[in-house]
């Protein structure tokens, strides 16, 4: 993850911290609002290919949107051992950066103009960048895909 960053020209922080139990209690952990987490998920078309689609805390995929963003009928989440398979990550680590397979990016358009913190790939660590510089860097799609939990 790191390298693939520094390859990108992307600044980045990673610290330790401790296992949460939930999104209120890692955002707790590391001194943010819940929504300045953003999670990366890992979300299959009908072709059998996959996309990022990055949405902070406090809210979800909005379905409808998102297949409108993409341009498709049907997407889904994968299953935990596809969604590793597809980016070399587990469930709860998962950032765009580093994936075993450059998916598309596809970013909530209440994250551009912060700095936020994602999943840097490893239990135990989180990663802080500036969202604008992660939404160049990845050349992602910033778009309304989100509604609120």
């Amino acid at each position: 993850m790191a390298a693939d960053a520094a390859a990108r020209g992307l600044a980045v922080e990673i610290i330790p911290r401790p296992a949460a139990g939930s999104l209120a209690e890692a955002a707790a952990l590391i001194g943010v609002e819940p929504s300045d987490i953003v999670k990366s998920l890992v979300v299959k078309r009908s072709d059998g290919t996959f996309l990022f689609a990055l949405v902070p805390g406090g809210r979800s995929i909005s379905w409808p949107k998102l297949r409108s963003a993409v341009g498709v009928n049907k997407l889904q989440l994968p299953k935990p051992d596809a969604a590793l398979a597809a980016t070399g990550y587990e469930r709860g680590t998962i950032t765009p950066l580093g994936s075993t397979t450059p998916w598309p990016v596809f970013v909530d358009e209440t994250v551009a103009g912060r700095r936020v913190a994602l999943g840097a790939g490893e239990h135990g660590y989180s990663m802080f960048v500036e969202a604008d510089a992660l939404i160049s860097a990845l050349d992602a799609t910033v778009a309304d895909i989100s509604v609120p939990e």
